[in-house]
């Protein structure tokens, strides 16, 4: 993420409006890697976020609560002792340096008012927040940081706190824009968007690759494949992004995929002209909580996904060994007739048979060429008892057959209805999409029910997709099994048409029909929809099942989802994303 030492600074200033001047009231710890710091400043009750999380390190105001530990950690608590009262005096920005240091008048033991200093050092896996006092020494860090661990710089409690390392890079408000680009033409072989990182201070990535886009050069283009002319331009931009630095003249933006609003990709404090889906913002604080609680969501969201993908997993898992299981066992009993045909071909030749034989070669009437059979006997039965001893294992092989094909075939359908829940996941966009296949999960017993939380009532909201044809019929698509079922079997009139692709897990789909037949074009797209929300996203040439919904049936006992259907016809689509989108209207 670009939180670099130009978003630091535009922070800084709005920060320095806000802040400055505010009384600490509360300190809250909700994650192991995570402050809070509630204030009290200018008439306003803020909170202030502080992370040194290693993929998310960070500084801003935020809006949303956090659950809390009922126990403190030690950090936290320290920070309470020293900090709580305490009023911000004012917050230093390190030249560019993803360094940022609040300093804080805070309150000691016996009433005297002490300077200190919570500093955020914003440096990826190596981010910390440090508390700093008079004397410049740690008074203790949210990580610490031993000669083990590091060499170049302990950060430990009784410590001097000393800056990380200083990069040797310029910074924006002392470069020369032509000396530099003179410079740079002694690096020719470096790519020119490498050469603008490594050599200017606060500049990331996407800051680097929007001076070039501004410029119309490739990042990767190395500086000796460029023209003077376009190194001019380049001058003219630098200059251009170093006046909106210096001038304060920014424009936060965040960057959004084109899928969708709710994916974000990357945010500036400076407008990025190489993207076409932005949103701005007048205060980056508001920026960055919008931002990371979206990354949250997306976060939290596939974490969720991962624990039900292991637990359908497993159960697949076992499936496919009790598939495997009762087909062994169908293989073994597949020659049942024979145990029938020796106990015939005894009792038919009882009398031939010596006692004690352990075998009898005995003539197959059966057989169309009269051939005789290698009968196996036990010598210590009777004949006639060998004969019982073939018909029962006959009969047992005959009854444990029957048993295993209706085995088999339930562990097939408990295959197809565990995929099917597989795929309604994997399209999965929303939390609450989340947890109502994994309540559709705990119902069916593969997962344990959680402990109901006091006054809180099981949500009945039913959302399904829901898309218009360019005809202007609605068509419904079901986001899992349990709202198949809804759709298919409770909503949807007997006359509207149900579609599903062919022998692929997927979704229900329903085309409500109005008084006039529906058109190819209707049918067409809602095929495509089916074929869309099914494990056949991304192939071509999709069979896809229709028929009216009164020849749609659930068998009794099926799971949810699984149903049969009859007099259908199929048509072949292949699934378009962007006509997808267009379709659709519960954006």
């Amino acid at each position: 993420m670009p939180f670099d030492g130009v978003v630091v600074k535009c922070l800084l200033n709005e920060l320095s409006d806000t802040i400055i001047g505010g009384r600490i009231e509360k300190i809250y710890q909700p994650e192991q890697d995570e402050i809070i710091i509630n204030l009290r400043s200018k008439g306003q009750n803020l909170k202030l976020l502080l992370s040194a999380n290693a993929s998310y390190p960070r500084i801003h105001l935020t809006e949303h609560v956090k659950e809390n530990p009922s126990n403190p950690p030690v950090f936290c608590m320290l920070l309470r002792k020293h900090l709580s009262g305490g009023k911000i005096t004012e917050i230093e920005f390190h030249d560019f340096e993803r360094i940022i240091s609040i300093h804080i008048e805070s309150i000691s033991e016996l009433g005297d008012i002490t300077p200190k200093k919570l500093i955020i050092e914003i440096m990826g896996k190596h981010s910390n927040i440090i508390l700093v006092n008079s004397e410049n020494k740690i008074i203790d860090s949210i990580k610490h940081v031993d000669s083990d661990i590091s060499r170049v710089r302990e950060v430990m409690p009784a410590r001097p706190y000393t800056f990380p390392p200083k990069q040797d890079k310029i910074s924006p408000q002392l470069l020369d824009a032509s000396h530099f680009i003179e410079q740079a033409k002694n690096h020719g072989n470096v790519c020119i968007s490498n050469y603008l990182l490594k050599n200017i201070k606060g500049f990331s990535p996407l800051l680097c690759e929007e001076i070039c886009f501004r410029a119309g050069i490739d990042g990767k283009a190395t500086i000796s494949s460029i023209s003077d002319d376009i190194l001019l331009s380049l001058k003219h931009v630098l200059e251009e992004i170093i006046s909106i630095i210096t001038n304060s003249e920014f424009s936060p933006c965040i960057i959004w995929s084109s899928e969708s609003r709710e994916k974000p990709l990357d945010f500036h404090a400076i407008k990025m002209s190489q993207y076409e889906t932005m949103d701005f913002f007048k205060s980056i604080s508001i920026l960055l909580d919008s931002f990371y609680t979206a990354r949250d969501n997306i976060n939290r969201l596939n974490q969720k996904k991962a624990d039900l993908v292991k637990v359908l997993n497993n159960s697949i898992a076992r499936c496919n060994k009790k598939i495997s299981i009762h087909q062994d066992k169908l293989r073994e009993v597949a020659n049942r007739d024979k145990y029938k045909l020796y106990g015939e071909l005894i009792t038919a030749n009882i009398y031939c048979i010596p006692k004690n034989s352990k075998k009898a070669t005995l003539l197959n009437y059966y057989s169309e060429n009269n051939e005789y059979i290698v009968v196996p006997l036990d010598e210590n039965l009777l004949p006639q008892d060998n004969a019982q001893r073939y018909f029962k294992k006959y009969t047992k092989a005959k009854t444990a057959s029957i048993y295993t094909q209706e085995q088999l075939k339930e562990a097939f359908n408990e295959l197809e209805y565990l995929e099917s829940v597989l795929q309604s996941l994997d399209t999965a966009d929303s939390l609450k999409d989340i947890e109502e296949i994994r309540q559709e999960l705990v119902d069916g017993g593969y997962l344990k029910s959680r402990r109901k939380k006091p006054g809180r009532k099981k949500s009945e909201t039913f959302q399904p997709h829901v898309y218009k044809s360019s005809d202007g019929l609605y068509i419904y698509v079901g986001k899992n099994n349990a709202q198949n079922d809804i759709l298919t079997l409770k909503l949807s009139s007997s006359n509207d048409i149900w579609l599903h692709t062919k022998n692929i897990p997927g979704s229900h789909v329903i085309i409500k029909k109005g008084k006039d037949d529906i058109p190819d074009s209707t049918l067409f797209q809602a095929a495509l929809l089916a074929a869309y929300h099914s494990k056949a996203r991304n192939s071509s040439h999709v069979e896809v099942d229709y028929t009216q919904v009164r020849n749609v049936k659930k068998p009794s006992g099926a799971k949810p989802g699984m149903v049969i259907y009859n007099n259908y016809k199929t048509i072949v689509v292949t699934p378009d994303e962007n006509m997808v989108n267009n379709l659709k209207i519960d954006k």
